[in-house]
């Protein structure tokens, strides 16, 4: 199906988010609200699942959260998972006030650390009908709690901010790993190189971005899940058995898909994925709005 991209942009906080809107050919069956992995941008996994869907006859969202890519917001390179959640639920307001869009049903995809972060969002917004976990990485805080050490490099470096205004960053990748945010070598093999280092992405992390990630917890939401929700997953992708035990403390309507991956990374750009996982969430969604 040929798909067409517009720009799409609305606000949350007084600051303006970036956005494409893929559309398919004809009129879409229903909206999906996307989002991605750590540091990420719009033509990066979002992107990507957003331009699957479209072919499969939805209207789907990607865009830049606040602080990352095009997006407004401060300061730079912050990344705050519940911030994230919000920006989510800004994006169904200015979707659902879309004429073009008017009456379709929203649903969410999110891919990596956007599995855990939509998550919260779809738990928390009766407006989504229906949510797909690509490759999630879902903490659980009452399992595992934060390093204490992590949670006060972040503190203090937001303190530092607040005092003086400077902002403390490290590499989100980096060839030899090191002080990075994503200690991963397929990570820098995606992030690090033209693989995925689009133009519109910057290689940096706020510390401050410790003081609220080090303790998010995904994992309270899945019994708060009212809607269907598709765990799509590896066992060779980070951390399985969080994915586990988050579906199953999901008591909605639910279902499983588990892909033999290379790693997490591949989840993001391999067709021998993305083809096989966007169908599962284009069934899941379509039998909601069906």
């Amino acid at each position: 199906m040929t798909v067409s991209t517009v720009p799409f942009t609305f606000t949350r906080a007084g600051d303006r988010l970036a956005g494409t809107l893929y559309l398919p050919t004809n009129a879409p069956t229903a909206v999906v609200v996307t989002t991605g992995p750590l540091t990420s941008v719009k033509e990066q996994a979002a992107g990507v699942y957003a331009a699957a869907m479209a072919r499969r006859g939805f209207a789907a969202l990607a865009f830049d959260h606040r602080t990352f890519g095009e997006s407004e917001g401060a300061p730079r390179q912050l990344e705050d998972p519940l911030g994230k959640a919000s920006d989510i639920g800004a994006a169904v307001s200015a979707l659902q006030a879309d004429e073009r869009l008017a009456g379709k049903a929203v649903v969410a995809l999110g891919v990596c650390a956007g599995g855990g972060y939509m998550a919260r969002a779809v738990a928390d917004d009766s407006r989504i009908r229906a949510f797909a976990g690509v490759a999630g990485v879902y903490p659980d805080a009452a399992a595992a709690a934060p390093d204490p050490a992590v949670v006060e490099r972040g503190r203090r470096a937001r303190e530092r901010r607040l005092s003086t205004g400077v902002v403390e960053t490290i590499p989100a990748v980096a060839a030899d790993d090191g002080d990075v945010a994503m200690p991963l070598r397929e990570a820098f093999e995606y992030y690090g190189t033209s693989r995925g280092a689009v133009p519109n992405y910057t290689n940096a992390f706020a510390v401050e971005s410790f003081w609220h990630t080090a303790g998010f917890d995904a994992h309270e939401a899945a019994a708060r899940l009212v809607v269907p929700f598709l765990l799509t997953h590896s066992d060779h992708a980070l951390v399985p058995p969080l994915a586990r035990t988050f579906y199953a403390a999901v008591t909605s309507p639910k279902s499983e898909l588990w892909l033999d991956s290379i790693g997490q990374i591949d989840f993001y750009d391999d067709p021998r994925l993305i083809e096989p996982a966007a169908d599962a969430a284009a069934a899941l969604f379509g039998s909601v709005v069906g």
